[in-house]
């Protein structure tokens, strides 16, 4: 199983492009802080690039921006290709299969500023709504 769930911050805005048959991309990376630091006791954060494809894609694109903290549900593909001197390199490359946006609208964080939405954001950058709750009458009996 090919899984990876990942939680941090927008290191630039997102970057939406299609392809050459109209399917829309976006591009964009996350900082995730690591959980322990070094002897001095600080932090370091590992860097990943993401792509989320169609209507995730254009989603995000609307309405995160740098600094914004999103969670990543995706899975890690690897790809190889050749550098300008001619090298063979390969790259690890997250694809976005659910974010969800963790920055509440109108705050700021960590980049300073205004870095909350632009609108408020869906539920689930998937476009999945949660099911409404139904009440019930608690009449205080125990059902057994």
């Amino acid at each position: 199983m090919n899984k990876v769930f990942l939680i941090g911050n927008l290191t630039r805005d997102p970057e939406l492009s299609e392809t050459s048959g109209g399917v829309a991309i976006c591009r964009f990376s996350i900082a995730v802080n690591r959980r322990s630091g070094n002897a001095d006791g600080e932090r370091k954060a590992d860097f990943y690039r993401v792509t989320a494809w169609r209507g995730l894609g254009e989603t995000v694109a609307r309405y995160a921006k740098k600094g914004n903290k999103v969670a990543v549900i995706g899975n890690i593909e690897l790809n190889t290709y050749t550098d300008r001197d001619g090298a063979e390199r390969t790259s690890v490359d997250v694809v976005a299969q659910d974010v969800e946006f963790l920055t509440p609208k109108g705050s700021s964080e960590d980049y300073g500023g205004d870095s909350g939405y632009s609108q408020a954001p869906a539920p689930s950058a998937s476009g999945r709504k949660k099911p409404a709750l139904q009440s019930f009458d608690d009449d205080g009996d125990i059902p057994f």
